[in-house]
């Protein structure tokens, strides 16, 4: 990868990564949203991406060892994206910004819950993640005693707050 670069500070270079509108959020869904197919990441993505910067952004996140591309063994016709560690730990970093917005910006109830229990669950809930990501995305072994998956777990609790808010809005009804 040849980038020209303003400057070597770590902050600058990674906002040269990270910088533009789509490529955290593709990461994100990659990561939380378990979406590794083009479709999922075009369909299931609430901001609505288009199709032509998706491809530009997976194309350049390619680029960037962020991600790798491989056929899909279940679909002829279908590519299956994987992280690469590089990717794998921005967890942290996700949580981390999760954590800032809930307390800074007009978070809804439903799409925050994930991130508050990821802050809650800080550094162990954290290696836990990027141990099933590494499991999921690059076959290295896990360790099955370990109770639900961290995805699982933080979808149970979105599905939760959606849940008792339509019950809270059934009720006010």
């Amino acid at each position: 990868m040849s980038m020209d670069r303003r400057s070597g500070c770590p902050i600058n270079l990674s906002l040269e990564v990270f910088g533009d509108r789509w490529s955290l959020i593709i990461l994100r869904d990659t990561i939380f949203g378990g979406r590794r197919h083009f479709r999922e990441l075009l369909n299931g993505s609430m901001e609505g991406i288009a199709s032509n910067i998706l491809a530009d952004r997976l194309k350049r996140l390619m680029e960037l060892g962020m991600l790798t591309k491989a056929d899909d063994p279940s679909h002829k016709q279908k590519a299956i994206y994987s992280l690469t560690e590089m990717a794998i730990t921005l967890v942290p970093i996700l949580a981390h910004l999760g954590a800032w917005g809930r307390v800074w910006l007009p978070v809804s109830d439903e799409l925050s819950i994930r991130a508050e229990l990821l802050e809650k669950g800080g550094q162990p809930m954290w290696d836990k993640f990027m141990d099933e990501l590494r499991h999921e995305h690059l076959g290295m072994p896990l360790d099955t005693a370990t109770g639900p998956s961290v995805r699982a777990t933080l979808q149970a609790a979105y599905e939760a707050v959606v849940a008792s808010k339509a019950l809270a809005a059934d009720s006010a009804a």
